[in-house]
């Protein structure tokens, strides 16, 4: 089994870094010049074909995190983040989660949800009209994706909620699409616009917005993680962290910031495998409102024998095939570093980095302060300008 606790790997250079990395991921000479190239892997043509009123490429830093451990298999994990002590405190975390066997994360099958807006009708007649109708609109849904269909996968279920606005009730018939492991934003949207026609025949109504939710409910991911009591540095130090914790638990203000801590862990794996970090921030911060206030994204306990246990639960609608990572060369190396083979993988890395990631924070915070090891590398980056 390959191993990902690489000693001083900070301490080697860049030639003895990427040959490391090259090594454990079975990186092409290719592979590693485009992750050498100064530009970020992308031409200004390809930057072109990905945006409007293209200007140049905007590069930010590319950084591996060790000693993961995820589901008994070991990760070398690329970041992409401009802050410093992010990764390093990301791979001591995970150092010290080996202990007790590393992360272990299940993740949901890769369900999208395609919401249709229908107006100007009676909501109720209608949600038993759609409701009958519902093998129809699965397949005309599914016509506008032989790949998926092939697969067996697709439009599986249609449901229907009476929404009472300050505009009046307006009916939102929901698809319920299996993806594969595609983020599936664009497929979704595709069937939602393929079959409103259809929707607004079968109802009477007038169809609006036809477009997927990013909230991602029905593709959730739960991590948890054991961190031994004294290598943590003590009972005072768990409960101090667990003290953090219901800090941020209970206080919106405190909580943002712990969350974002989490982030730092979750978008910068994101970024560096061409992910839309927009919505899973989206996602993410609406569940951990699901309650009626702000809270942490993470929990954390201890258990019979005094170790802190962590866990994060949240949706992540992540991919490995369309979108940026078809495009963008270094997003599709960085999935190659990874070695995930499905979306669901991708996804309990996700979720892992960013448990390591809060832990780290929280143990900092709760000992010596965010700034002595923060700053301690914020001043070597300065040295080195």
């Amino acid at each position: 089994m390959k191993d990902s606790s690489i000693s001083k790997f900070y301490e080697k250079n860049l030639k003895d870094r990427l040959g490391i990395v090259a090594e454990f991921s079975n990186l092409s000479e290719d592979e590693l010049k485009i992750i050498e190239n100064a530009t970020g892997g992308i031409s200004f043509e390809q930057a072109d074909n990905m945006i409007e009123n293209a200007i140049g490429t905007f590069a930010l830093p590319l950084g591996i995190a060790t000693n993961f451990r995820i589901n008994d298999k070991d990760y070398l994990i690329p970041m992409v983040i401009e802050e410093p002590s992010v990764i390093a405190a990301a791979s001591k975390a995970a150092k010290i989660a080996k202990i007790h066997g590393g992360f272990h994360v299940e993740a949901d099958q890769s369900y999208s949800i395609g919401q249709i807006q229908v107006v100007d009708i009676d909501v109720q007649e209608a949600i038993s009209k759609v409701i009958s109708a519902s093998n129809e609109i699965l397949t005309l849904a599914n016509s506008k994706s032989n790949t998926l269909t092939k697969l067996g996968k697709g439009a599986k279920e249609v449901s229907c909620k009476d929404l009472n606005t300050d505009f009046g009730h307006m009916l939102i018939v929901e698809l319920l699409i299996d993806v594969g492991d595609a983020m599936g934003a664009n497929v979704t949207n595709t069937m939602c616009e393929a079959v409103a026609p259809l929707i607004q025949e079968i109802t009477g109504g007038r169809t609006l917005l036809r477009i997927l939710s990013n909230y991602s409910t029905k593709r959730m991911v739960n991590s948890t993680v054991v961190f031994d009591r004294d290598t943590v540095g003590g009972e005072k130090i768990v409960d101090d962290i667990i003290s953090a914790f219901q800090f941020a638990e209970n206080d919106p203000y405190r909580a943002v910031t712990h969350n974002k801590g989490v982030m730092n862990g979750v978008i910068s794996v994101a970024n560096a495998t061409g992910q839309d970090s927009r919505a899973i921030e989206a996602a993410s911060h609406a569940f951990a409102s699901k309650s009626g206030s702000y809270r942490s994204m993470t929990k954390w306990t201890k258990d019979n024998d005094g170790n802190l246990v962590g866990k994060f639960e949240t949706p992540l609608s992540v991919g490995i095939v369309g979108g940026v990572t078809k495009h963008h060369p270094i997003a599709q190396i960085c999935t190659k570093i990874l070695g995930v083979t499905s979306s669901q993988e991708l996804a309990c890395v996700i979720a892992a980095v960013g448990l390591a990631q809060n832990f780290a924070a929280m143990r900092a915070l709760a000992t010596e302060g965010i700034q002595k090891g923060h700053m301690k590398l914020h001043a070597r980056k300065e040295n080195k300008i």
